[in-house]
């Protein structure tokens, strides 16, 4: 799975790489929390975009000059900001990248954007619910859904419970996990 920037089921324009802390240093690098399964892509791309994602007709376009890791973060350097004060500026933005240059895809994976909406059908063949948001936990994704049966529901995306994904016919088939659903 990889980057998502809304929430809704339809394609969105840009796709999140990562949000930005603070500075770090005096030479203009900026701490960046990694929302991207693939932060060694950021430094292969043209150009990146900063902003809010609820507001995307702000956001500005920069050159990314290098990123390199360290103790889990991404240290992000973008051309003209050179100073401390300079990357004082860029705190608590979002990293983008527009969708028309995103890298593609591996054949088996799919943006977390596209989970919401789709239908969870357990292995019976009964419909539990929709998933309406999807959150990154550091071992495994857990899918939250509406279920009409059961309310807000939050069901670890494990290799064990997830089935099948078919995102074109519009669902997920589960196992449910013992004790994750309160008896009937």
């Amino acid at each position: 799975m990889s980057d998502q920037s809304t929430s809704s089921s339809q394609q969105p324009s840009h796709l999140l790489l990562g949000e930005i802390l603070r500075p770090h240093g005096i030479r203009g690098e900026l701490r960046m929390r990694v929302l991207t399964d693939y932060p060694e892509r950021i430094t292969t791309l043209e150009r990146i975009f900063l902003g809010n994602p609820d507001k995307l007709d702000t956001l500005k376009s920069y050159t990314v000059e290098h990123m390199r890791m360290h103790k889990g973060y991404g240290l992000l350097k973008l051309q003209d900001v050179n100073t401390r004060n300079d990357a004082e500026l860029f705190r608590q933005l979002f990293v983008m990248i527009d969708l028309e240059n995103a890298i593609p895809l591996e054949d088996d994976e799919i943006y977390l954007y596209q989970l919401i909406g789709l239908k969870i059908i357990t292995e019976d063949d009964t419909t539990l619910g929709t998933i309406t948001d999807v959150l990154e936990t550091g071992a495994n994704d857990v899918y939250i859904i509406d279920s009409p049966q059961y309310g807000e529901v939050l069901f670890p995306a494990t290799e064990d419970n997830i089935l099948e994904t078919n995102v074109e016919d519009g669902f997920i088939l589960v196992r449910i996990p013992e004790g994750l659903l309160p008896n009937p």
